[in-house]
């Protein structure tokens, strides 16, 4: 198995996978505040943190743990629920299921464990307990803030200077700050569902302090791996980082951190007001399918900007047509995906590969290419069966190819017509074409095209797929 190379944000260099426990290897990703549904950017990340997960799994099987956390106490929720009247419960737990149903149809596995912030009150209060009886943080008229200045490698994530930091973290000039960057911990509130009894009054905790609660209690002091997007590095991760090693003696809170890049929509920036913002759901039900939303999403390096285009999305819709098309020709039935070490195992060594070096999903893809490739030039029968076991479990390492061949081409909208109909008219073409009467077939031919039919005629008879 080849070794995995991350570049490390820490440290800015790209360096050599090595967990502190190979028997027990950590990982943390910091998941949805869930106010409303997942955009393209959630799903792009969950999507990367999922990659990561699989080759993780592959790499270190039965020893991998991923906790993907669930805010679900935050401003932005209290804020919904004003403007709305729904109960803070009811908004949470709706907002969770479409959570799920989003990133299941974007192939992610689900975390090993998902907690949520406000069943860790208790482990966040007692972490800011800690932090005031060792100087790192003080209460001050119903608030408990972070001391910064206490920290003298405070910013050694983001590497911002001491202006970039306060200009940064938008900070509220407040005067009860002992200074501008310091930072909330615990605030005061008396929102019913949203506040919580502690040391310092009624209030509820901030929302740097709940990813590193939730880290600890699941993952431990120090562990392996987290992930977020670019925009988390500052101030998110660097607040994580400086709560958790001020708490914990100064130990480093996670040894290699990764970041996702920003996502773009036909070249500008996603926003309501330009008209090009879109939640995952959005395009499920417009018909888009998850396969292709995720080969969409990996198209482009994780640490690159990717720029979503409707363009974009019919090439990866092309590549699943050409993969799934390979292995629908080579009598491939069935659908399911493999355990991660499974498919490794029996992958292109070439797509492995790619994974581990800094998740290259690109050159991963191309090396499907190439393996379907391989299997459509293939003419021997047991060489044809082990290169399409190769390309199948080579998708499965990035979340693809789990559907029946069949059914990925004939599923879903077929204009009205049923499969039997569908069948019953390329019969009624085969009988024209062979009568010789050719405006007839072509009529046929015209009718399935209009009903978004596509017929390949080949060597095993005709076949068909919805466009």
């Amino acid at each position: 198995m080849p070794q995995l190379r991350l570049n490390n944000t820490l440290t800015r260099q790209l360096e050599t996978f090595t967990p502190i426990d190979p028997a027990n290897v950590r990982f943390y990703g910091c998941g949805p505040t869930v106010y409303d549904t997942a955009h393209l950017g959630n799903g792009r990340a969950m999507v990367v943190y999922d990659q990561f997960y699989r080759v993780l799994k592959a790499l270190y099987p039965g020893a991998v743990t991923f906790v993907r956390n669930l805010t679900d106490v935050d401003d932005k929720i209290i804020a919904r629920a004003d403007e709305s009247g729904e109960s803070i419960r009811s908004i949470t737990e709706r907002t969770t299921a479409a959570f799920h149903a989003d990133v299941a149809a974007l192939g992610c596995l689900p975390p090993d464990i998902e907690p949520r912030a406000t069943e860790h009150i208790p482990q966040m209060i007692a972490m800011i307990e800690r932090l005031i009886e060792r100087g790192h943080a003080y209460a001050a008229e119903g608030h408990v803030l972070f001391s910064v200045p206490s920290m003298p490698n405070y910013g050694m994530l983001s590497r911002r200077d001491r202006e970039e930091q306060i200009a940064g973290a938008r900070v509220d000039v407040a005067p009860y700050k002992r200074d501008p960057a310091d930072f909330v911990l615990w605030k005061p509130s008396d929102t019913p569902g949203q506040s919580w009894p502690s040391p310092w009054g009624s209030g509820r905790p901030g929302w740097h302090i709940e990813c590193s609660a939730m880290s600890e209690a699941h993952l431990g002091e120090v562990f392996d791996l987290h992930a977020g997007g670019l925009d988390l590095i500052f101030p998110h991760h660097e607040n994580e980082i400086a709560q958790s090693a001020c708490a914990h003696h100064g130990q480093p809170h996670a040894r290699y951190w990764v970041h996702n890049g920003y996502l773009m929509v036909e070249g500008e920036k996603m926003s309501k007001s330009l008209g090009n913002f879109y939640t995952v759901a959005q395009l499920l039900e417009e018909g888009w399918q998850g396969e292709a939303l995720r080969l969409t999403l990996l198209a482009a390096h994780y640490r690159a900007p990717l720029d979503f285009t409707r363009d974009g999305f019919a090439q990866a819709k092309a590549a699943l047509d050409r993969w799934y098309g390979a292995l629908r020709q080579a009598g491939v039935t069935g659908e399911g995906m493999m355990a991660p070490d499974e498919a490794a195992r029996m992958a292109p060594p070439a797509v492995l590969e790619a994974l581990c070096e800094d998740l290259n999903t690109p050159l991963a893809i191309a090396a499907l290419h190439e393996a379907a490739g391989a299997l459509n030039r293939a003419q021997d029968a047991g060489e044809k069966q082990e290169l399409a076991t190769a390309l199948r479990a080579g998708g499965q390492l990035i979340g693809l190819l789990a559907a029946d061949p069949e059914s990925w081409f004939t599923g879903g909208d077929t204009g009205g017509l049923d499969a039997a109909a569908i069948e019953q008219l390329i019969l009624d073409r085969a009988a024209a074409r062979k009568a010789k009467n050719f405006a007839e077939a072509d009529r046929i031919r015209g009718e399935l095209e209009a009903a978004g039919i596509v017929l390949e005629d080949g060597a095993q008879g005709t076949l068909w797929r919805r466009v």
